[in-house]
């Protein structure tokens, strides 16, 4: 219990430090507030000052007037109907100045608190918004509440002693000798009632505060208060050792039923979180639950605590509001931004379903089942993210006056940087995926076909918005950015094979020895032989070229197996070695360099026959003209 106790400890001095920082701050703010109050109640005041120099003198003349006005004798008419009229000027100055102060206060009332005047539990009783002779409103404040805290500190102090005496211009609360304030016609006019009303208001507050003090400080209310807390600190401290009681109960529970109240979470042959895991995050949340707990225990007793006792009941204020305060604001930004909100909801939902029916166009399009003339079906899907991404960000731009803090500076600031980073550090991104959208539209290839693209031979396997990857026949991923793509030439294998063929082709040289209507016929033959090669149309043989030593003979023959090219060219290579060596052509380029019996014939020994016979040279040598030798 003394550990737990200790360790809620720091949370106590904690809390008592950040009411102590923001009773620190209230008092700056209120400083503030104060020296424009000061301010803008110094300028009235001035104004008041010449008004009421104005009324001062007609009061004077006033008197002026009666005094000459009684003095006159019943014959003289005409010089009484002046003073008359005189008198009834100064009457309309008078309820002038007075509309004047009235509006002038009313311009006044709904910005300028005024002064407080305290009590002695440092309550405000009520507001001093005027001065009084060369008194300030905030002099005449601090004034009253001394006197205020001198009547408090007076043990024989007899409440029903504070009286109210009529003055010439004032009506004065009076105790024993001491006047405690004034109430003059301006501070009736702030307060919209009469002086000897307001008078009897003020007094009245006065000697209720100073009773309700006095009983508030006896003895035997200080003894039941600490009482109070004695008994409250003991409900807490009762409630924090069951609480610990209870997290160990509960911790030693799903320590001893883990494997019972827990599974593996896991997706197939990989897992996520073990048991063991799943208790570890369980009893660190357990834990930080109990410290919440102990936090709003804390939270909750402090004010009390501080709600005990007149001096510190602004403590408990302070610190209640401390956290309710952000929440409470929290909870008005949100009501007040719900207008915004629901105009963002109502544009995304309306957004949402146009690109639903925008896509469900272009699936009608790719299905062919709606096709629009020179518009390709497999432009379709990469048409509409394209669309999809300008909706979205056309709704983006709409939503975004209605962010909180899309006006503020910091909030440009941001964008402005953001866009900057992004300028700078994707360039090569940027001109990838514009390579990306005309090589869609351009439909050089698609997924499967078999291309060749500057060395690189293979399927494509992928196509994104940054690039193409291909898959060689040696099953090697080469990945090639769609700006090369773009760059180079591309061969496509596939695009024709399935409807017209592709044609495969060879070289072969022969000798000039040979006839070229047996080697077209051999090289046919060979052709046909071969798996894959399609018999219509059929193979053909090209004569591309009459050489030193030999003549080039190119076979093609069509297919639809694109892809399988390397197994074609394979079986047709071998074909043509077999029938040439079935039909006695030999195959003599490139030229031989090594020394061999020129008699022996280059045909494999497997197509020979078994009495083979490699042939002998014959030389003739002519002796004279008409005699051959031998």
């Amino acid at each position: 219990m003394r550990k737990i106790f200790r360790s809620a400890l720091p949370f106590v001095l904690l809390l008592c430090g950040v009411a102590w920082v923001s009773f620190g701050q209230t008092d700056s703010l209120s400083q503030y507030n104060d020296s424009i109050n000061n301010a803008n109640l110094l300028e009235y005041n001035k104004r008041l000052a010449e008004v009421e120099k104005e009324r001062v003198a007609d009061s004077l003349k006033k008197a002026e007037l009666e005094a000459q006005l009684l003095e006159l004798k019943t014959t003289d008419n005409l010089q009484k109907k002046d003073l008359i009229n005189q008198l009834e000027t100064i009457k309309e100055n008078d309820k002038k100045r007075l509309a004047d102060k009235i509006a002038q206060i009313d311009s006044l009332r709904n910005t300028e608190i005024g002064y407080p005047v305290l009590g002695f539990k440092k309550d405000t009783l009520f507001l001093i918004h005027t001065k009084m002779g060369a008194a300030s409103p905030m002099e005449r404040a601090l004034s009253i509440t001394r006197k205020i805290n001198l009547l408090y500190e007076d043990d024989f102090l007899i409440s029903d002693s504070i009286h109210i005496s009529k003055a010439e211009d004032t009506y004065d609360i009076i105790y024993k000798d001491l006047i405690i304030t004034s109430i003059s016609e301006n501070d009736a006019l702030w307060y919209g009632k009469s002086k000897d009303e307001l008078a009897e208001s003020f007094q009245q507050i006065i000697k209720t505060a100073i009773v309700e003090a006095k009983d508030d400080n006896s003895w035997l209310k200080l003894l039941s208060r600490i009482g109070l807390v004695a008994f409250v600190i003991l409900v807490a401290w009762i409630f924090i050792g069951l609480i610990g009681k209870g997290y160990a109960k509960l911790v030693l529970n799903f320590d001893t039923n883990k494997e019972h109240w827990l599974k593996e979470l896991s997706y197939k042959d990989y897992t996520f979180l073990t048991v063991d895991q799943e208790t570890q995050i369980l009893f660190f949340l357990i834990k930080v639950l109990r410290w919440f707990v102990y936090f709003l225990l804390l939270y909750i007793t402090l004010p009390i605590i501080f709600s005990i006792f007149p001096f510190s009941r602004d403590w408990a204020n302070a610190l209640f509001y401390l956290v309710w305060a952000p929440f409470k604001g929290l909870l008005v930004s949100i009501w007040l931004y719900l207008p915004e909100l629901f105009k963002i909801l109502v544009i995304y939902y309306v957004m949402k379903y146009v690109i639903k029916f925008v896509k469900y166009i272009f699936q009608e399009i790719e299905a062919e089942k709606l096709v629009l003339s020179d518009f390709h079906s497999d432009w379709a899907m990469p048409t509409f993210s394209i669309v999809q991404f300008l909706l979205y960000a056309f709704m983006f731009i709409l939503i975004f006056p209605h962010l909180p803090g899309s006006d503020s500076n910091i909030f440009k600031g941001v964008s402005v940087f953001v866009g900057v980073l992004f300028s700078l550090g994707s360039s090569s991104a940027i001109a990838n995926m514009v390579a990306g959208l005309v090589i869609t539209y351009m439909r050089p290839f698609k997924i499967g076909d078999r291309i060749k693209i500057d060395n690189v031979t293979g399927d494509i396997i992928e196509k994104t918005l940054l690039v193409t990857r291909v898959r060689t026949i040696k099953n090697e991923v080469i990945t090639i950015p769609n700006s090369s793509v773009l760059t180079e030439n591309t061969t496509n294998y596939s695009i024709e094979a399935k409807d017209k063929g592709l044609i495969v082709h060879t070289t072969v040289t022969i000798g000039y020895d040979v006839p070229w209507p047996k080697v077209h016929k051999v090289l046919i033959e060979a052709a046909t032989r071969t798996d894959m090669i399609m018999d219509e149309p059929k193979p053909y043989v090209l004569q591309t070229s009459l050489e030193d030593f030999y003549v080039a003979y190119q076979i093609n023959a069509y297919t639809r197996e694109a892809s399988k090219q390397a197994l074609i060219y394979s079986s047709l290579h071998q074909n043509i070695q077999d029938v040439c060596n079935e039909s006695d052509i030999e195959i003599l380029s490139p030229h031989y360099r090594a020394a061999r019996d020129g008699n022996m014939t280059t045909i494999p020994a497997d197509y020979l026959p078994e009495d083979y016979k490699v042939p002998h040279f014959n030389v003739r040598v002519n002796k004279g003209k008409d005699e051959p030798l031998k």
